[in-house]
């Protein structure tokens, strides 16, 4: 019984790491091939449980370059662009509109292509409908960070991310655990 406590604490305190280091706004996938056109989702945390949302300001760093937007049903959106032609790179991007309910995260996708193999951070910015406003462009680890993604050159092996590290523990976890429980077998529980 007491390994299986033990076990169960160990779970919960990984998991508040885990949750401890999720961002308030992010765009999916956080790891992408670089120069590879490919679609981008940027969730924003719906936090003020009195508000909803009703504009969202994306500011894109140099060398990611969004090209399309789908549609987002209840929201307009509104871009501005550098530069001319083919060469047009949209630097920002603003939706207004609002979310159904104050709980409700809104959501936008779009596609677009990382330059290089680095780290890109968008910044964010929140507006509520009682004018509260979450700026999130702070760095990674802070407590309002900008929505990261790591442009790689090559997709799998080669690196390690916070998601490997907390993968290998988890699996040494479930290793312990079957240990124990092949050394425990037979053994009346306390």
């Amino acid at each position: 019984m007491r390994i299986a406590a033990t076990a169960a604490a160990m779970t919960v305190c990984l998991l508040a790491f885990v949750s401890k280091a999720a961002a308030h706004s992010s765009i999916s996938p956080p790891v992408a091939k670089a120069n590879t056109l490919q679609q981008f989702t940027l969730d924003v945390q719906a936090e003020n449980p009195d508000a909803v949302t009703t504009r969202v300001e994306v500011d894109f760093p140099d060398g990611f370059h969004v090209e399309t937007f789908p549609a987002a049903p209840g929201w307009k959106r509104s871009e501005v662009t550098e530069g001319s032609g083919e060469e047009a790179a949209v630097r920002r991007v603003v939706w207004t509109g609002r979310e159904p309910s104050a709980d409700a995260d809104p959501v936008f996708r779009f596609t677009g292509t990382l330059s290089e193999a680095k780290t890109y951070g968008a910044e964010v910015r929140q507006i509520y409908s009682d004018g509260e406003v979450e700026d999130w462009s702070g760095p990674e680890g802070s407590e309002k960070p900008a929505a990261f993604v790591e442009g790689v050159s090559t997709l799998g092996g080669g690196g390690s991310s916070t998601l490997s590290i907390v993968a290998i523990i988890v699996a040494a976890v479930a290793v312990l655990i079957a240990v124990v429980g092949l050394v425990a077998k037979g053994r009346p529980l306390e």
